[in-house]
């Protein structure tokens, strides 16, 4: 007998306006009945966000950037009378800074916390969360490859749910298995916009072309990560943690129609495989059911039309991000947060028109370089390596633009 779920969850959404925050209001949306939104975070989009409290009656708000105190109280003002034009009570308060978010993982009425903060910030919302005792819904990737090593201590099965189309296939396909009997994990990635292309064909790509992923609608960051494979080295990454499997287990495996969100085979040659819609509704709606499955968010896959499934093995030549987080995976320590955080400087860089391509994985692989690799011991250690890989990132990235 599988438990049975609450009946309603309190949830706390951070990075609400963001591409899976606003499907997860989407799902809430669906099921009024089971969820409630009791705190919502962003970075800095404060008018969506009084939006989003006024549609959903919220009143702990968060904003991670700093505002003017008579900003926030205008737009505490302007929020209330809104909300009671509609005929909603709704007392709001804003609170700013990056402790402001972190309150809302602590609020005791907090069930459950849907970290899609992106980049390493997220890392300390998560730890914050776990330690409250909260379920933690995590589709910060940053979490797990940054502080994975703090974070896995703190969680249970039942605490730590993936939001990632890839982990949650996996996350399912282990269900009522014996981890000792899988023999790998297959993660699929659908290969981005740029599969079958060489190191050549990539050196002047626009970002416009990089933003233009073939089969998922995703934030500019995950959407770049997706088309050097970054996204995938963090996701061999995040599968070693969650799943407590040795990298030597962990294949990529490419699966352009994204049908297949990931495998799991097994000691006896069996191989189960997790297929679905592509949309990220679905494995949200997973994790804030979860143990229950509810009514589809979203039409389900017809395997009539669904035509072809095509597989391939990554270029990791072409794709050297892939290879790059493989190895700080596999040496572990403190070289992931440096190849993370070198990765968001340099894939900041090339949305702003400041590098180029192919720069990315030289500048990740110039700071993992420069890292002195310890042991993970406290989330101040990781915030300084961060500090210093984006540094030596950015120090190569402007050395590169001196010589071109």
């Amino acid at each position: 007998m599988f438990a049975r779920a609450p009946e309603h969850r309190n949830i706390v959404v951070l990075g609400s306006t963001g591409s899976i925050g606003t499907q997860t209001l989407d799902v809430v949306r669906q099921n009024p009945e089971r969820l409630s939104i009791v705190g919502l975070a962003v970075n800095s989009s404060v008018q969506q966000l009084c939006d989003q409290a006024v549609e959903f009656g919220v009143e702990h708000l968060a904003v991670a950037q700093a505002q003017p105190m008579q900003k926030r109280e205008i737009l505490t003002q302007a929020l209330a009378s809104r909300a009671k034009e509609q005929g909603k009570a709704l007392n709001p308060y804003i609170a700013c800074g990056p402790d402001a978010v972190l309150e809302l993982c602590r609020m005791p009425e907090v069930d459950l916390v849907v970290n899609a903060l992106v980049g390493a910030a997220g890392l300390r919302a998560s730890y914050e969360a776990l330690r409250a005792g909260k379920v933690l819904a995590l589709a910060n990737k940053e979490s797990l490859v940054v502080g994975g090593d703090l974070l896995i201590p703190m969680s249970t099965h039942e605490t730590l749910l993936p939001i990632d189309s890839e982990h949650g296939a996996i996350y399912q396909c282990l269900l009522g298995e014996n981890p000792a009997e899988v023999r790998r994990l297959w993660v699929t990635a659908s290969g981005g916009p740029f599969r079958g292309k060489t190191r050549a064909d990539l050196a002047n790509v626009t970002v416009e072309q990089a933003l233009n992923h073939p089969t998922w609608k995703m934030g500019s960051k995950i959407t770049i990560d997706s088309s050097t494979l970054m996204n995938k080295g963090l996701e061999v990454i995040e599968a070693h943690h969650l799943f407590a499997m040795p990298y030597e287990k962990i294949e990529v495996v490419v699966q352009p129609q994204s049908a297949i969100h990931s495998m799991v085979e097994f000691s006896d040659g069996s191989v189960k495989a997790h297929l679905g819609t592509t949309d990220m509704r679905i494995p949200i709606q997973f994790a804030l059911s979860y143990p229950e499955r509810w009514q589809a968010p979203v039409e389900p896959l017809d395997f009539r039309t669904l035509g072809s499934l095509e597989f391939a093995a990554p270029d990791t030549d072409t794709f050297r991000c892939l290879a790059l987080a493989r190895a700080a995976g596999s040496r572990g320590g403190t070289l992931p947060a440096a190849m993370n955080a070198a990765n968001e400087v340099a894939v900041a860089a090339f949305l702003a028109g400041q590098c180029s391509f192919l720069s990315i994985a030289d500048a990740v692989e110039a700071a993992m370089d420069a890292c002195d690799v310890q042991p993970v011991e406290s989330l101040e250690q990781l915030e300084e390596v961060d500090v210093r890989a984006r540094e030596a990132a950015a120090a190569y990235l402007r050395n590169q633009s001196r010589l071109a």
